[in-house]
Order: C-alpha cells, then sequence, then structure tokens
C-alpha cells in the first residue's frame, strides 16, 4: 500500500510514539477493505508500539479506529484516509501514542474540560484541500479528551449515508448526529461553538493588550509578507486573522510562485505560518475585524466586542469567491450549489453539473469535473470563453464537456431539499431555458473583503480599497495590501510584494510620526 519512501518517513515519525496505539480494524473484502488492510499492516510492521485487533460493532466497514488505552482516547476513519488525509491518519497516531500536541496550553486545557459526550462525524472527499484542517481539529479535540469522539467519513465510500444526509459539499460536521458546520472551520471556532464561555474571555484577553505599533488585518501572502517585513523592523507586531492562510489554503496546485516549481495551498499556508510565528509576532487567530476608526490611536473593534488599538494598520483581508446573486443561490449553497470542485467535485460522481464561468478557472473546472462527473456543462455570460486556449481545445476535446456562450444564468432551481436545475437567459435570443442538473459550481472570479471598510477608507466601485504607491490608503497611518486592494493582478506573489511594500510605508510613517 505504502511505497519505500513513504514506509521509511512514516518509520522516522513512528518513533516518536510514547505508549501503544491500537487499530480497531473492520475490513471487508471489497477493494477498498483490502486497501485498508494492506495500509493497517504497513503500519503495524513499521512499529512495535502498533497493535492491531479486530473491531467490535463497527458502525462502518471499511473503518480503522485509532485508540489510546493509556488516554481512553478514539479516533476513527471510514475508508482508506490516504490522499491529503494521510496527514491525518499520521498526527493521530503521533497524537494517540503520546507525541506532545503543537499547540498553546491554554488551548489544551480548554480542550481537556469540555464536557461530554461530543461524537463528531466528518464528511470529507482525499482530493479536498480544505478538509484535513477539519479533520485534524477534531482529531486534536478527540486525542485529548476522553469525552469526545471523531471519526472522517469518506464520502466516495459511503455514497449512500452523504446521499441519507443529503451532504452536498465537504468538509460537514456533524455533532452527536446534528449538523455541526459546513465548509472550513478551524479549531478555535470550533471551541467558540462547544465551548459558550469561550468567545467572553478571548475578548477580554484581547481587550488587554498593548498598543501595537503595526496591527495587519488578514493572514494570506499578503499580511503574512507585511507582518514579517514590520517584526523585522523591531515594530510591535499583530497579525488579526479569521483564518490564517486566507483563500490560499484552499488552492490545490501552484505553478507560479518564483523558485518553487510546484505546490500546494495548504503547504504554502502552513509555511507562511512558521515562517512568521518566526519572530515575535501575536497571532490572533479566529477573529473578524467589524469596524475601523481613528481617534487618538487607530481602533479596530471586533466581532466578539473587544477593540484593539494600534499606531499603524496594514489591510490585507483577501477576497472570497464572487457569487451569482440569483434567486436559490445561497438557498441552495452545500445543497448542490458550489464553489470549490475539486473539494466538492467527487460528491457529484456520475451526477450533471454546471460550471458558471468561462475564464481559466471555470474551464480548468470543467476539465477536472468531466474525470468524475456524467456531463459538464460551462455557462459563460460572454460571446466567448475568457479562458487561455490550452485549456479551451482540451475541455473542447473531451466528449462529456458543453459550453453554452451569451448565457446569462437567472435561477437556481431545488425541489427544498437540493438542486435540481436551473434556468439561464439566452443573450442572443432573450429566450429563457433551463437545465436539469444535479450540481453547479460556479467560478466567476472574487469579490474583496472590504464591506466592514465602507465609510473609513476610500473604495472603488467594486468595493477595492483605493492605495498609492506606497500602500498607504485615504486614512491616516492606514495601508493596505493583495487582493483587497486595486492592484490590478490578483497573484500571490504580487500579494506579497504589496505586503512587504505596505509594511515598509507604514515604518516610515512612524519614523516621520513618532
Amino acid at each position: 500500500m505504502l511505497d519505500n519512501n513513504l514506509k521509511a518517513a512514516l518509520q522516522g515519525y513512528l518513533q516518536n510514539l510514547k505508549t501503544p496505539v491500537e487499530l480497531h480494524v473492520a475490513s471487508d473484502s471489497s477493494e477498498k477493505g483490502q486497501e485498508l488492510t494492506a495500509l493497517v499492516n504497513d503500519i503495524a510492521g513499521l512499529s512495535s508500539m502498533i497493535v492491531v485487533k479486530a473491531a467490535q460493532n463497527a458502525t462502518r466497514v471499511p473503518s480503522m479506529q485509532v485508540r489510546s488505552t493509556a488516554k481512553n482516547t478514539n479516533i476513527t476513519f471510514a475508508g482508506v484516509p490516504m490522499g491529503h488525509e494521510f496527514t491525518s491518519l499520521v498526527l493521530a497516531l503521533l497524537h494517540s501514542g503520546g507525541h506532545p500536541i503543537k499547540e498553546e496550553a491554554a488551548v489544551l486545557e480548554q480542550i481537556a474540560a469540555l464536557p461530554g459526550p461530543l461524537n463528531f462525524e466528518v464528511y470529507v472527499s482525499l482530493s479536498c484541500q480544505t478538509c484535513p484542517e477539519v479533520v485534524q481539529a477534531l482529531n486534536l479535540l478527540a486525542a485529548v479528551n476522553p469525552n469526545v469522539t471523531t471519526t472522517m467519513i469518506d464520502g466516495a465510500v459511503f455514497g449512500a449515508e452523504v446521499s441519507e444526509r443529503n451532504i452536498m459539499a465537504v468538509p460537514t460536521v456533524f455533532l452527536n448526529g446534528e449538523q455541526f458546520s459546513q465548509g472550513a472551520i478551524s479549531l478555535g471556532n470550533i471551541l467558540n461553538k462547544v465551548d459558550s464561555n469561550a468567545a467572553a474571555r478571548q475578548a477580554e484577553a484581547l481587550a488587554n493588550k498593548d498598543l501595537f505599533d503595526v496591527l495587519v488585518i488578514g493572514g494570506g501572502p499578503a499580511g503574512a509578507s507585511a507582518a514579517i517585513y514590520a517584526a523585522r523592523k523591531g515594530l510591535n507586531t499583530g497579525v488579526l486573522a479569521e483564518r490564517f492562510g486566507g483563500q490560499v489554503a484552499d488552492t490545490v496546485g501552484i505553478e507560479n510562485f518564483i523558485s518553487v516549481k510546484e505546490t500546494e495551498g495548504p503547504k504554502l499556508v502552513a509555511n507562511l505560518e512558521a515562517h512568521v510565528r518566526h519572530y515575535e509576532v501575536d497571532i490572533m487567530n479566529n477573529q473578524k475585524a467589524v469596524k475601523l476608526s481613528q481617534g487618538e490611536q487607530l481602533q479596530v473593534e471586533l466581532a466578539n466586542g473587544a477593540t484593539l488599538k494600534a499606531k499603524t494598520v496594514i489591510l490585507s483581508t483577501g477576497a472570497r469567491w464572487r457569487e451569482m446573486n440569483v434567486p436559490g443561490e445561497k438557498e441552495y449553497r452545500g445543497r448542490g450549489v458550489a464553489y470549490c470542485p475539486h473539494c466538492d467535485g467527487p460528491l457529484f460522481k456520475g451526477k450533471r453539473v454546471a460550471v458558471i464561468g468561462g475564464g481559466n478557472s471555470g474551464i480548468e473546472a470543467a476539465i477536472d469535473l468531466a474525470g468524475i462527473v456524467a456531463h459538464v456543462t460551462v455557462l459563460e455570460f460572454d460571446s466567448k470563453l475568457r479562458a487561455d486556449a490550452v485549456l479551451v481545445n482540451k475541455a473542447n476535446s473531451m466528449g462529456n464537456i458543453d459550453i453554452i456562450t451569451m448565457a446569462q444564468t437567472t435561477e437556481v432551481l431545488g425541489n427544498g431539499q437540493k438542486v435540481v436545475g436551473l434556468t439561464y437567459k439566452d443573450r442572443t435570443t432573450d429566450e429563457i431555458k433551463q437545465l436539469e442538473l444535479d450540481g453547479i459550481f460556479v467560478q466567476i472570479g472574487l469579490v474583496p473583503n472590504t464591506e466592514w471598510l465602507r465609510g473609513a477608507v476610500e473604495l472603488t466601485n467594486r468595493g477595492e480599497i483605493i492605495i498609492d504607491s506606497h500602500g498607504a490608503t485615504s486614512m491616516k497611518g492606514v495601508y493596505a495590501a493583495g487582493d483587497a486592494t486595486n492592484t490590478p493582478f490578483k497573484q500571490i506573489i504580487i500579494a506579497m510584494g504589496s505586503g512587504a511594500t505596505a509594511s515598509l510605508g507604514a515604518f516610515d510613517h512612524l519614523i516621520r510620526n513618532s
């Protein structure tokens, strides 16, 4: 199951086990069952601390429970945790075997104090880049607190269960049988939802922080770059982020980051965070800014009620997927309307889907989906596709992709439970037409995360923050960088450069106004 290189690497990790780990396996003669058996045998052969047992009364087959007898904790993988979830398995083994967890002591104490029972089930696809973050956060809860159990469920293996629960987007999390969350959710936000006093404690701690020299709002490439440049100047620097890494964490392949031939979003985000943490930067994760104002100092009000103060602020709030803004879109988001083909595509295996948008992202999505689903229809508003010719040629060569231009989507149709189709206007004839579909993937560009800044700094009519050559905004002491600004090209490497520019601009401001 595992190649020799992977075995060697895993054997090195398993040397960190301090207490025995039991693998309770429920398998069968199916292809996935045989894969799981082979995986378990490979793992057991790498460490004497791994004990394999037959699972008793397993809820799902194939599945594997990672159990610590020393701590009485349980983490379950239903399916075969390979692909992006292999790291989740490795961490589950290490944490169950007594290897120290790299998390703040206060967070571990908070987890240990959670009352139970808390039984989490998280549905994933192995091609999903976002899913491992959620799986690993939930697994961490279960590895620390025996009142918590977590089960990762591969939706492609347990398709009947996915259909029964109407799961049409991953990751989808259930807690004690009720839907808990859908999409990316961090460890901090999970704790905020299950620990009713967490938000109040965080707000009190944040309100007591000292005045920052530089407060960066946003933890994507621009924010990370700005924080590093500020910290290297010896400035008291803070980073406030809803989710460190931002949209890059959901990016599959990155092949234009100069000096790195190819990488993946989560890997780049992990490297960015490690680089920022190398300096004395105060990272405040899972926090949302809601208001920016100027008094004696700059003040940033948070959603939890706390207020942070700073001499300078760098806005790097990034952007999110643009929505169609048609009837039915919001109602059926996560129930057939999706924005990440790599994450949610496997849930539509053998079905008919549409891709909205004929740019590079839209045609790439159509090509990827065509290998999974029965049929893809691309709807493009303009008279021609905007994607690169090589992508268009590839899409045209595939037998299950239809491309319709001059098509304006007008409504998402559903049956109350899930998407069943859409209507669109033929812009050539004004005729309204209907497509029967199981899923709709929206790929029509980005919109900046700047609604909370209206009235505070000057924005373009598209909501982008207007900056000068130094990254300065219309508010004194406030700078901005990255995809949230009116910089014409939205690229990771450009965002990093603009983050450095904004940080140096803020430093120059501090020198001149000290």
